[in-house]
């Protein structure tokens, strides 16, 4: 990896600064404020990264000055064989840092899971999923509100849609995006025989209104009778909404709350989020429909994952990682060493694609 030019450490130290001070300035009120905030919160931990950098260079330098001295030598040469073994992957830190942001990475999600090949196991094993997301999100302090569900007779979901908000949950999220198979025994199979299902996965970034304008004229808009599992409620009432959105195509469905207004507004809500996502793969063009063509139809075929209940253990075919830890996976936990490699991996592969 090449290291960073010292004016370029520079540079970030002076911008890190004047933003400090206009930060602490007094002056700074409404959108100003807020962006300015932003700004701060990016530009803070490269900030960091590259003044640890520049402080063991200079210590480098005054070693190397220090070994000059016959009384001192030793001691530099100790301390410098030390700067040698961590200098290197401060450097990769700062280099990471200094990557460009999806700017959708400090967003909510939209998480959809929906059944694929293998009927009712297939949605018993999207229910697992969705408690599996579920539990990770509690782990990291993120709150998990459902939005739409289409449960099966035998308790899974054939759909399930949910908002998950708080810290970088997209950015933490986003590489769980396409096919998921299960190999076991479905507890609806009395022969004891192994099974493979599917269920997909997509995760799509919230936008904020701004992100995105519906025209209302572009909105078709049809109030009908809710049905299927729900409560007293249920076919008595016009709460259910269906929203097609006329130039995309777009058809969104909620009947989960009892109040057609309510109803409505959580269809409006996957709606933005599934036209910025739109927006987004339109603006990143070939890499994004690359992205988006991992979630396939649902066949056992495609997958990015396999999770093997007979020898417990869990493969993402992506990274060729193995965890023997199904169990801890699926109980959120595991998840996280899973969504750390990707992370890393995903690094690792625009570091060699700057030429870092």
């Amino acid at each position: 990896m090449t290291a960073i030019p010292a004016e370029r450490l520079d540079q970030i130290a002076h911008r890190f600064a004047e933003l400090e001070a206009r930060m602490a300035s007094g002056t700074l009120e409404g959108e100003a404020f807020v962006k300015a905030s932003r700004d701060y919160a990016e530009l803070e931990p490269v900030a960091k990264a590259a003044g640890l950098v520049a402080a063991m260079r200079e210590e480098v330098l005054a070693l190397n000055a220090m070994k000059e001295d016959p009384e001192f030598k030793a001691m530099a040469e100790e301390e410098l064989a030390k700067i040698r073994e961590e200098l290197p992957e401060l450097e990769r830190q700062l280099a990471v840092a200094m990557l460009p942001k999806d700017s959708a990475d400090s967003k909510p999600a939209m998480l959809e899971i929906r059944a694929g090949t293998g009927g009712d196991e297939a949605a018993l094993f999207a229910a697992d999923l969705y408690r599996m997301y579920e539990r990770y999100a509690a782990e990291q302090g993120w709150k998990v509100e459902p939005i739409s569900m289409n449960a099966s007779d035998i308790g899974g979901f054939k759909e399930i849609v949910a908002n998950v908000s708080g810290q970088g949950v997209f950015a933490k999220l986003k590489f769980e995006s396409g096919v998921h198979r299960v190999q076991r025994v479905p507890v609806t199979e009395s022969g004891g025989r192994i099974h493979t299902s599917a269920a997909t996965v997509a995760v799509l970034p919230e936008p904020d209104e701004v992100d995105v304008h519906i025209e209302d004229k572009d909105l078709k808009i049809d109030i009908y009778r809710a049905s299927g599992a729900g409560g007293q409620h249920v076919n008595t009432t016009d709460s259910a909404v269906r929203i097609t959105h006329l130039p995309s195509g777009i058809v969104v469905t909620c009947q989960d709350e009892r109040s057609q207004h309510k109803n409505r507004a959580k269809a409006m809500q996957v709606l933005r989020a599934r036209l910025y996502e739109q927006m987004r793969d339109q603006a990143q063009g070939a890499e994004a429909e690359a992205r988006k063509a991992m979630v396939g139809s649902g066949d056992r075929s495609e997958r990015i994952r396999t999770y093997n209940f007979p020898q417990g253990r869990v493969t993402d075919h992506r990274i060729g990682l193995t965890l023997h830890k199904l169990d801890e996976v699926l109980a959120g936990p595991g998840l996280g060493e899973l969504v750390d490699a990707l992370i890393a991996e995903d690094e690792a592969k625009r570091l060699a694609a700057m030429g870092e």
